[in-house]
């Protein structure tokens, strides 16, 4: 009996190490392999929803948080599973800071300035709209604490107004009228 089950498991080991093959060049229509070490935003996928990356490269209004993003290595964090909870600034948010504050931060030597403030930026949790509280306090990934503030009819993560909000496929992006500064 012994030797019937060991020629099975043997037989069962044979057959599916064999149809592993050697073929390691998957393809299907909706997905494509990409470059060896390249991280998960480089994932061709054109089927699932779009994940936070992506939608901030999709918005026009979101260009210099990109290139924030891109500049602090961020890209594949942000394109993982999450979840997440973003704050994006649009644009008009990062012109509105002191001249020459994004140019100095997105220089190479101020790479660890720029990962502390878009760390503000991010929750680990979706926190949906909804669900925000006037007073309620958000820890960021930074260790920073965010509040959220409810004023009129309007919702704040401290003093910038939430202008609206993309769900993604590994959490939520809000769109913000300014630039959240790490205290």
């Amino acid at each position: 009996m012994k030797k019937i089950i060991l020629s099975v498991i043997a037989l069962g080991g044979l057959f599916y190490f064999s149809s592993c093959g050697s073929n390691t060049e998957a393809t299907n229509d909706n997905y494509s392999e990409t470059s060896v070490g390249a991280g998960q935003s480089a994932v061709a996928d054109n089927e699932s929803a779009n994940d936070i990356v992506k939608v901030a490269v999709g918005s026009k209004d979101h260009s210099t948080l990109v290139a924030a993003v891109k500049a602090a290595d961020y890209v594949d964090v942000l394109a993982n599973a999450g979840p997440f909870t973003v704050f994006a600034p649009v644009n008009a948010a990062f012109d509105a800071l002191p001249e020459g504050t994004v140019d100095g931060l997105l220089k190479p030597e101020k790479k660890a300035d720029l990962r502390n403030v878009l760390e503000y930026h991010v929750a680990v949790a979706v926190y949906q709209p909804e669900r925000f509280k006037d007073g309620q306090k958000i820890e960021m990934v930074n260790g920073g604490i965010a509040t959220i503030t409810i004023k009129d009819g309007k919702t704040f993560i401290n003093d910038a107004e939430i202008l609206g909000n993309v769900k993604a496929s590994n959490g939520i992006v809000y769109v913000i009228n300014k630039v959240l500064l790490p205290q």
